[in-house]
């Protein structure tokens, strides 16, 4: 693959990572207008979501490691046709039940589109210089999509009709899958040796699916102290010890455990599971303050989260690569996070009667800044010590720890906001200031927990020299090892 290819074979990949990002806050947008379609009562609205969110969170980790065995390119082409026919029987759907299951298969394509993108992009960007560029676009296009998802949206909703935020998505994957056929690479995979390692795929994703759901319908529902709730949550964490104990005895493991000895990838995840549900509370609670207290309908808060994609674009494609080169991932990401934790604090002062310029828009451009210096420093890290075989796998994982990351924050940080709300309605405060509090609370709390984020990050992550001599040396045994037999 020529230069210049390879850089259009970026854009391609992060194109259909736009598709899935953008989709994944553009249907929050028109809720209540699939609601009045379609008929849908406020619990049951919520399966649109939810339907896709399982499926999506599921199925990461396993789409990755696929891509490793089957081929990246395999798995990615196979999830955007997936994504693709699920997005138009969404536009398609006239009931519940067929935008619910359509839902469903669109997170399957979601995950499998998804998962493998990071894992070809370190593989075709090898050298530190272009690979650091390489991912600052990336990380742009992942975390930058969300607020250009609430823009797309409300101008679809508005001015044609919520099908089209559906539809919309067809001619991008069709164009993206055009120019992926004719630039990407066929990989071949490392293939499955001794067999499919069925079992551990199994326990895996029944305990992924599990996880999400319970997070999202018997949690978010019912607290997170009902019976419910506490009987999957404790069946999820028990079919992840099954996992764990499966994969540490088998020969030939679908996620072999060897991918945590490396510090920076295993502290970036949890990092990057702590960092997402914190910052979850600016999106989404955010929305809700900008919605239900300022009175801004879909568009003005497409608008009003424009800042935080510009200032974050222009930091992640123009000045992030040379930042890190220069200082160091670690370096840069540890700041970055300090000004998305100052940037939640400083939310936790707009009132009822905010102003955008001088409460709302400070918070949106730290937060720009924060994510566009941090963001693109985590995914460094996290794919720093990922091998050609495992850089799959590796990218699997840091998509499953941002969903389940936010997943978990969003349940935690909703529920906390609203019981603080409704405890002061119910003690005869206006509707609007105890909204106001509740929103306050889940941003501190948000706060806390990127502040948390930071702590990890300190003493846990390494500089990437120091990380890439650590797995040079667990690598060496194993060479040594193979060597030996091939003499033999």
């Amino acid at each position: 693959m020529t230069d210049k290819n390879r850089w259009i074979a970026l854009y391609v990949l992060c194109a259909g990572m736009l598709m899935i990002v953008l989709d994944i806050t553009i249907v929050n947008v028109a809720l209540p207008s699939i609601q009045d379609d379609l008929g849908f009562s406020q619990s049951s609205l919520a399966w649109v979501v939810n339907a896709y969110l399982i499926a999506f969170g599921g199925l990461l980790l396993l789409s990755g490691r696929f891509g490793d065995i089957l081929g990246r390119k395999s798995v990615f082409m196979t999830g955007l046709g997936v994504f693709t026919l699920a997005s138009l029987l969404c536009g398609l759907a006239q009931s519940q039940e067929m935008l619910v299951a359509a839902r469903f298969v669109q997170g399957v394509g979601g995950a499998m589109t998804s998962a493998v993108i990071l894992g070809m992009i370190v593989t075709m960007f090898p050298e530190p210089r272009e690979q650091a560029k390489a991912i600052g676009v990336y990380a742009f296009v992942a975390s930058g999509g969300g607020s250009v998802g609430l823009l797309a949206g409300g101008v679809l909703t508005e001015s044609i009709n919520w099908h089209w935020i559906f539809f919309v998505n067809i001619p991008i994957a069709i164009v993206t899958a055009i120019l992926a056929v004719r630039l990407l690479d066929r990989d071949e995979g490392i293939g499955f040796g001794q067999g499919a390692d069925v079992a551990g795929a199994v326990l895996i994703t029944s305990s992924l699916m599990l996880g999400v759901y319970t997070i999202v319908s018997p949690a978010a529902e019912h607290g997170w102290g009902s019976a419910a709730a506490l009987g999957l949550g404790a069946a999820s964490l028990l079919l992840l010890l099954a996992f764990v104990v499966r994969e540490a005895r088998t020969a030939n493991p679908i996620m072999p455990l060897r991918i945590f000895r490396s510090r920076n990838v295993a502290g970036a995840n949890v990092v990057q599971a702590l960092s997402v549900a914190g910052m979850f509370g600016m999106f989404f609670l955010g929305s809700l303050y900008l919605q239900r207290v300022l009175g801004y309908d879909a568009l003005e808060i497409g608008l009003a989260f424009l800042p935080v994609t510009v200032v974050m674009g222009t930091l992640s494609i123009r000045y992030t690569e040379p930042l890190i080169m220069r200082f160091g991932a670690r370096t840069m990401l540890i700041p970055g996070m300090g000004l998305i934790a100052v940037g939640l604090l400083l939310f936790t002062q707009a009132p009822v009667e905010g102003s955008y310029v001088q409460h709302v828009l400070p918070p949106m451009i730290l937060f720009g800044l924060g994510a566009g210096l941090s963001f693109p420093a985590l995914m460094t890290l996290a794919m720093s010590g990922a091998t050609q075989e495992d850089a799959g796998l590796t990218s699997g994982l840091v998509n499953t720890a941002a969903q389940v990351g936010g997943a978990l924050g969003l349940a935690v940080l909703a529920t906390l906001s609203a019981t603080r709300s409704d405890g002061l309605i119910e003690g005869g405060e206006a509707t609007a200031s105890a909204l106001t509090s509740g929103y306050h609370l889940a941003f501190l709390i948000g706060a806390g927990l990127v502040v948390a984020a930071i702590v990890v990050a300190v003493t846990v992550l390494q500089p990437e020299e120091q990380a890439e001599r650590r797995v040079a040396a667990d690598a060496e045994p194993a060479g040594a090892e193979a060597a030996y037999s091939e003499a033999a």
